[in-house]
């Protein structure tokens, strides 16, 4: 539909907008600013949260040293029905450590990211609590189950999975619509092929990880790639492969049309375990430029998230529970859009969410027909706020 030939989505971990960008934006909390000119068209975090605390600053080894509570118990408790107001107090979950922002000298390779391309203000994970939870909204745009409730039964890397139930699910996903369609695609996981060469054990440590057992975040984990828990999909040769199979197509050729891409736990950025917020800011930038010197800089839209807010505090309130399938959305989260396509320097205010980057992939690479999956896919906002239409040469719908 489009001059964009290849969309590769980055997914990050546990981070909301404010403890990454509220530093970055310069607007004041509250102020909702209409424009969209760079920093000043976002709002800052507010110097303190409701309660009056103000933010920790989230270096390497504050954030290594702590994981805040963030299963969807506690993640409610601490948004208090809209009010963002119980982060540093809600009873069993609060913490003032989970009132934080990024250190600066860390995060700013992100900002630069910003100035240059485009960053979503108002994009909200899909629903409470938990990473899986999240993360099947990139591939069934609807609620699957709760929390970290369940792992991908008989997938690579069920061995090490040690905190959930081995499920399977019926449906299907994005990536059985684009495989229908003849559109090439792959998830890379960092991680995926040592797994699978440990034949069925853990794998020894990267002597990089600082977590002192060969588990998770030193391990790639199955339950953080929502294409493993349906049977279409799982472990399939075509689609499921090791990141160094996603650099050997940018040096070589044969990137596919849409990627998904996925850090190894501890270059994720999810807090605690030892894992350091510049590991994850290094491997986004590394990747972002790899992808800017390869054969495909001119046709390829980089998109940048987060698959939830890992329980810290976000000052902006979620909209209303998705009319799909009535989940309560959770904090926002970045979305970074980086590439000839972006808007450069812009700050879009359009309700998104992880849905949205489907109904992107099924406007751009399924002919323009939004909604193939029946489900928020067909009432989430696109991602055309954040493109250049002289670039993309179709317009793309907001």
């Amino acid at each position: 539909m489009t001059s964009i030939k290849h969309v590769v989505v980055v997914i990050q971990e546990n981070h909301t907008f404010d403890d990454h960008f509220g530093a970055y934006c310069t607007a004041p909390a509250g102020s909702n600013p209409s424009c969209t000119d760079g920093p000043a068209c976002c709002e800052a975090m507010p110097q303190t949260d409701p309660g009056g605390h103000a933010p920790v600053v989230l270096t390497d080894a504050t954030m290594s040293a702590y994981d805040p509570p963030h299963d969807s118990g506690c993640e409610s408790a601490e948004m208090d029905g809209g009010k963002m107001d119980a982060y540093a107090t809600a009873s069993g979950c609060g913490s003032p450590q989970n009132v934080a922002k990024a250190d600066p000298a860390v995060i700013k390779p992100y900002w630069d990211l910003a100035s240059k391309g485009a960053l979503a203000d108002r994009y909200f994970q899909p629903i409470v609590g938990q990473s899986s939870a999240n993360d099947m909204y990139f591939a069934r745009a609807s609620y699957v189950f709760a929390d970290n409730s369940a792992a991908p039964a008989g997938a690579v890397g069920m061995t090490c999975d040690v905190e959930s139930a081995p499920k399977q699910f019926s449906g299907s996903t994005i990536g059985d619509l684009l495989t229908a369609a003849g559109v090439p695609w792959a998830f890379y996981a960092d991680g995926y092929a040592a797994m699978q060469a440990a034949g069925g054990q853990c794998p020894p440590k990267p002597s990089d990880c600082a977590f002192a057992l060969p588990f998770y975040p030193c391990a790639f984990d199955p339950s953080d790639v929502p294409f493993e828990y349906y049977a279409s999909t799982r472990d399939a040769p075509a689609t499921m492969k090791d990141l160094s199979a996603f650099d050997a197509a940018l040096d070589g050729g044969g990137l596919p049309a849409v990627s998904f891409v996925k850090a190894i736990g501890y270059k994720s950025e999810h807090p605690g375990h030892g894992t350091t917020l510049s590991a994850g800011v290094t491997f986004v930038t590394d990747l972002v430029q790899h992808v800017e010197q390869s054969r495909y800089s001119g046709s390829t839209l980089v998109l940048v998230t987060y698959d939830e807010g890992g329980g810290y505090f976000d000052h902006v309130t979620p909209p209303p529970p998705s009319p799909v399938d009535g989940k309560p959305y959770g904090t926002r989260v970045p979305l970074l859009v980086v590439g000839p396509f972006a808007r450069a320097n812009t700050v879009s205010h359009v309700v998104m969410e992880h849905s949205s980057i489907v109904r992107f992939i099924e406007w751009n690479f399924l002919g323009g027909a939004t909604g193939q999956l029946k489900e928020r896919d067909a009432v989430v906002a696109n991602l055309g706020s954040l493109l250049d239409p002289a670039a993309t040469g179709t317009a793309v719908p907001q």
